[in-house]
Order: structure tokens, then C-alpha cells, then sequence
């Protein structure tokens, strides 16, 4: 692990985003809220929140920081036929939260595939990436914008 000892308390924040691809049949099943494991979106939601709280447990070296808030949404895009993640982590730390918020956004993805890989196996996951930052050394990153037409 990197040593943190020397660096400065400041606030932190993380916004990450990822994409879940969903077939026809699946996404029938989302807005006819028929999936036979639950509320999928919802449950989605939860399960990206704990992951994100969990993330020092699955990532070997991430250092366990106390977060503040966690903020993530699912939300169903018919035309793309995608559900959208979004997840944001702030946390007052010496170390950043861009894996808390890229945590949040896997399990959630994750988790939208278990429930419904029951009705189709054909989703795809991804893109999932940090959209934006900022505190900490190395200041602010902001994504660049995607290209017309790109998830």
C-alpha cells in the first residue's frame, strides 16, 4: 500500500458511470417490472451503495477510508436500451474516492446481470469509467467529451 500518512485531510469527490446493454426481452421485463428476482433497478442500486462501502475488501490494495455519502442511480434509457449507472463517493480523506465510485458502479452492473440473466445471458457490461474528481495532490480531472453517438 502507499504510504499516507504525510498527506493533508481534504475533501474528495468521484463521479463514475457505466453502461449495462440490455436485449429486447430484458428490457421489456425492467419496465414491465415482471423479473421474477425483484425490483432489479432498485435492488441494483442497493447492492452498488454496499459495494462501494465494501471496496478495501475487494480491491487488495485501496486504502479504508471513511466516506461521507454515497449517491448511486440506475436509470433505464428505452431508446439506447441500456440501463445508465452513475455513482458519486465524496468523502473528507487523505486519499481519493475513484475506486469507491468505480466499485459502485461494477457491483451495481453486476448485480443487474445476475437478476436477469434469467430471461436473456446476452447483456453486455461497460463502459464503466471515472467521469470526473476533484481534492486531493493531484487536483481535478474531468472525462473528456465522448464522440456523437458513443455510450
Amino acid at each position: 500500500m502507499v504510504d499516507v500518512g504525510g498527506k493533508s485531510t481534504t475533501d474528495r469527490t468521484a463521479e463514475a458511470e457505466g453502461y449495462v446493454s440490455l436485449t429486447e426481452a430484458i428490457m421489456q421485463a425492467l419496465l414491465d417490472r415482471t423479473a421474477e428476482k425483484g425490483d432489479v433497478l432498485t435492488i441494483a442500486e442497493t447492492a452498488g451503495i454496499m459495494g462501494a462501502k465494501r471496496t478495501p475488501e475487494l480491491v487488495p490494495l485501496c486504502h479504508n477510508i471513511n466516506l461521507n455519502s454515497v449517491q448511486l442511480h440506475c436509470t433505464l434509457d428505452r431508446d439506447r436500451r441500456v440501463v445508465h449507472i452513475s455513482c458519486t463517493v465524496a468523502a473528507r480523506e487523505v486519499t481519493g474516492v475513484e475506486m469507491e465510485a468505480l466499485t459502485g458502479v461494477s457491483v451495481a452492473a453486476l448485480t443487474i446481470y445476475d437478476m436477469c440473466k434469467g430471461i436473456d445471458k446476452g447483456m453486455t457490461i461497460g463502459p464503466i469509467r471515472l467521469v470526473r474528481k476533484s481534492g486531493g495532490k493531484s487536483g481535478s480531472y474531468l472525462m473528456e467529451e465522448r464522440p456523437e453517438g458513443a455510450v
